[in-house]
């Protein structure tokens, strides 16, 4: 199946300039139709949802790149990939560690006013 770029927005549910963002950063590269039209494939897609999970999870731009530049290369940079991908681990695990860390002490402080709060209508 192939899509045109306003197709292929549609179902992403990005911009037709993101699209073009993504392409110009080499992230994306639709096959072109005989009249210089993108064409966008399932594979297309299947890799922009990849690269919209590591977004979600912090990956910075430079390492998606990295990552993708690695992909085209094909299956002998998967050790390199996936190194790549366990860096980036222990960087979210740190992140989420700190969160819950913070959310602890949100809680703590909510009880606290819980407690001050009950005290004072029992007065």
């Amino acid at each position: 199946m192939k899509e045109s770029i306003g197709e292929f927005a549609k179902r992403s549910k990005l911009s037709i300039h993101t699209l073009r963002y993504y392409e110009n950063q080499g992230l994306l590269k639709p096959q072109r139709d005989s009249s210089n039209r993108r064409c966008y494939t399932d594979d297309d897609y299947r890799w922009l949802l990849f690269i919209l999970r590591l977004k979600a999870v912090g990956m910075p731009l430079k390492e998606i790149k990295r990552y993708s530049e690695l992909r085209e290369k094909g299956a002998g940079t998967y050790l390199e990939r996936m190194q790549l991908l366990e860096n980036h681990l222990k960087v979210l695990d740190k992140t989420i560690q700190s969160l819950l860390d913070n959310k602890a002490q949100l809680l703590d402080k909510i009880q606290f006013y819980k407690e001050q709060i009950g005290d004072s209508a029992d007065s």
